[in-house]
């Protein structure tokens, strides 16, 4: 069976997109839906309910603290995992695992681990982290392999390229049993080799059926190289009708207000950043603006106009999107990411109306 993953909106939330660095605010830079304790407790709670098993807690300058969003919403929720995202160029490794320990052991072990390269030079320079596009991959590599040793040695001691560490213990002990598995993404080469040597699931962004096919086969053979074996994730956001047509005009409604600005800055943000991933979803985008943005079967790229990273759209009935969802997991996805515009409203409607006709649709398929 697959399992469904939904993110907080920890920068804000809205009813369309229009400028800002996150998309979701509206033309005067305010966002419409703050992301107060309340906000995201109710998307946590309908998260739950609605069949999703975990809740992505995003990392970023414009977003909030993922460590105390968690420890807020743990006695908010019974099963709901959490999913915390860091930049080891922010964060050392023996920090960040006292701070998942805690969570983990404070929530009956519903902590997970997705590590964040980051592909914005400008905005890692606000961190301190001016490190180039591939030694910020190594160091990755080198926290990853000494976040598994903190989570699995009683004691830990090391002498990397990045980091020295010393007789170092992690306390509390975790609740969870077994290392957690490490959640991570790279479309560059090096990215993908680090996923390959030490990422447990490999994360992705939404594209073509057949594109995502080349990429995860691709990676099956790298971790088989590696003598290792992965899960995979895909990410999407979700625009809902009661027909196909509805889905469509509520698509098309949600970029109708886009500021110029906006697309300026874009523009200037996909200039002057690294991240291939980024690149690869620009890419399609303006490849296909003159199809409405349109890149395949009930696949929208229109977001990407303003958005980075996890941009591209399933519109269409929930019966189409629980179609499209099941042609994904058939390439051997077992991890999906859906959310949408508001967020709180679509991931209640996919909890109601496509967690459920995926997993029936599931029961019935033949194993390859």
């Amino acid at each position: 069976m697959v399992e469904f993953i939904t993110m907080a909106p920890t920068s804000g939330d809205g009813t369309s997109i229009s400028t800002g660095n996150a998309g979701w605010t509206t033309a005067k830079g305010t966002t419409q839906r703050e992301p107060s304790f309340s906000y995201i407790k109710a998307i946590a709670k309908a998260a739950e309910a609605g069949g999703f098993t975990s809740l992505l807690l995003p990392t970023g300058a414009g977003c909030l603290d993922s460590v105390a969003v968690a420890a807020n919403l743990i006695n908010c929720t019974q099963s709901l995992k959490f999913l915390f995202a860091v930049r080891p160029g922010v964060m050392s490794p023996t920090t960040f695992a006292k701070q998942f320990a805690t969570i983990d052991n404070w929530s009956e072990g519903r902590a997970q681990v997705n590590i964040v390269t980051g592909g914005s030079p400008k905005e890692l320079a606000g961190y301190g982290d001016f490190l180039p596009h591939d030694d910020r991959y190594r160091r990755t590599e080198e926290y990853i392999h000494v976040l598994k040793r903190l989570f699995s040695e009683k004691e830990v001691s090391h002498a990397g390229e990045f980091y020295e560490l010393k007789n170092a213990t992690l306390f509390p002990a975790l609740k969870q049993t077994g290392s957690p598995k490490i959640f991570f993404g790279g479309a560059s080469e090096t990215g993908k080799q680090v996923a390959a040597n030490v990422a447990d699931v490999y994360m992705m962004w939404g594209e073509p059926l057949e594109i995502a096919r080349e990429r995860i086969n691709d990676m099956k053979a790298r971790y088989a190289r590696a003598g290792r074996q992965a899960s995979y994730s895909i990410s999407f956001q979700v625009v809902l009708g009661k027909t196909e047509a509805e889905a469509w005009a509520n698509a098309n409604a949600l970029v109708q207000h886009l500021a110029p600005e906006a697309l300026e800055q874009k523009q200037q943000d996909r200039a002057k950043g690294d991240s291939v991933g980024v690149n690869r979803l620009h890419d399609l985008m303006e490849a296909s603006r003159k199809d409405n943005f349109v890149i395949g079967p009930n696949l929208w790229a229109g977001l990407t106009q303003v958005l980075s990273g996890n941009s591209i759209a399933l519109v269409g009935t929930a019966d189409q999107i629980a179609d499209r969802v099941v042609d994904f997991v058939s390439l051997g996805f077992d991890k999906v990411l859906l959310r949408g515009f508001p967020h709180l409203e679509v991931i209640t409607e996919i909890g109601a109306d496509v967690i459920p006709r995926v997993n029936e649709r599931l029961s019935h398929a033949v194993p390859h």
